[in-house]
């Protein structure tokens, strides 16, 4: 596959269904004078690269600044676009720009053509040895917190030409980023998702209840999730965990009492060691703080409580060198410490 540096070659589309007979037929032909020509679009990289900065940040003056380009330039090489595709890309209000549903079109292939040629790029650096590169990934709280530290330290002290853009997300944005080009790896904890997306699970983790030291519920080592719903909960703001919860509660015909909404696991076992409530916490994050805080972990007896770790991506053959070097080695790596089965989760210190 050969692609350009500066453009695309000319790409013909069909022409737009214009109305036969009549009065109505006569003005539309008017109003479209090249209906019955085919569509052909230049594409200019440097254009692609504008318009998807002009639709990340909803504004043209910003969008041309990180394109490095005058507001005027950017104006003129926007309504260029705009004309070569008869398409009407944005809906202008004095908010800002929003994408039209032409614009979210454009912008989905956008991404995936620049993306393609970053990893022609990467590979082409260095004869796809993995040596230098870009990856940009989404994953979830947990994943970064407890797994990617580890796994990253590794991998970029071996390949130190590579660069990592990691994002966190929830699970529905790690997988719309990878559909949309946005990220080439995408990690979630879950069932994979029923999309196209190739996954791939490389560790294992399950939820548990985290509760002050002294507590009704932690002489227990093992319950279901319904029985914690009589105690006040403290929740984990933003996250699939979160939604995944409120779900499993309106499920039950029950109602969630969140007291506190946190923006980090361990945020939220401060909370919970000074007795505010109580949480459900991923096994791997919920031991590592029990270590350092007066906290009692009690495993959820749920099927849903076990979740399966999985790497996302859209096709593994179209990834960069560095990428798929990088996905060797995380499933290859030793998941975090955790307790054997059967066992209890390792519990704070009572000092």
């Amino acid at each position: 596959m050969l692609l350009p540096s500066a453009s695309v070659t000319e790409v013909p589309m069909p022409a737009p269904i214009v109305p036969g007979d009549g009065e109505a037929g006569d003005a539309a032909r008017r109003s479209a004078p090249f209906a019955d020509e085919p569509v052909r679009v230049h594409f200019d990289i440097a254009d692609l690269r504008l318009f998807v900065h002009i639709a990340e940040l909803g504004n043209l003056t910003r969008g041309a600044q990180r394109a490095a380009l005058s507001p005027a330039a950017a104006s003129s090489r926007l309504k260029s676009l705009e004309s070569q595709l008869r398409s009407r890309l944005f809906y202008r209000d004095p908010r800002g720009l929003t994408l039209t549903s032409a614009g979210e079109t454009l912008l989905r292939h956008a991404r995936v053509i620049l993306r393609q040629i970053e990893h022609v790029k990467s590979d082409f650096s260095v004869h796809s040895d993995g040596a230098t590169g870009h990856i940009r990934m989404f994953a979830n709280t947990t994943t970064i917190t407890e797994v990617l530290p580890d796994v990253l330290a590794r991998f970029m002290g071996e390949r130190p030409g590579v660069t990592v853009d990691l994002q966190e997300r929830n699970t529905r944005e790690v997988v719309r980023g990878i559909l949309d080009g946005s990220a080439d790896i995408g990690i979630i904890a879950g069932p994979a998702p029923e999309s196209t997306l190739q996954s791939q699970c490389f560790s294992t983790d399950r939820l548990v209840l985290a509760t002050p030291f002294v507590h009704p519920l932690s002489g227990r080592s093992e319950m279901r999730f319904e029985e914690t719903l009589e105690f006040p909960h403290i929740g984990l703001q933003g996250s699939t965990l979160d939604l995944f919860l409120t779900q499993t509660v309106s499920q039950l015909n029950q109602t969630l009492n969140v007291r506190v909404m946190m923006s980090s696991f361990e945020a939220m076992c401060r909370m919970i060691e000074a007795g505010v409530g109580v949480g459900i916490v991923p096994e791997s994050a919920a031991s590592r703080l029990a270590r350092s805080m007066r906290l009692n972990l009690v495993r959820l007896s749920d099927p849903w409580a076990f979740r399966e770790r999985r790497v996302l991506y859209r096709d593994i053959d179209a990834l960069p060198g560095c990428a798929r070097i990088f996905l060797d080695m995380l499933v290859r790596a030793p998941g975090p410490a955790m307790p054997a089965p059967g066992a209890s989760p390792a519990q704070g210190d009572p000092s």
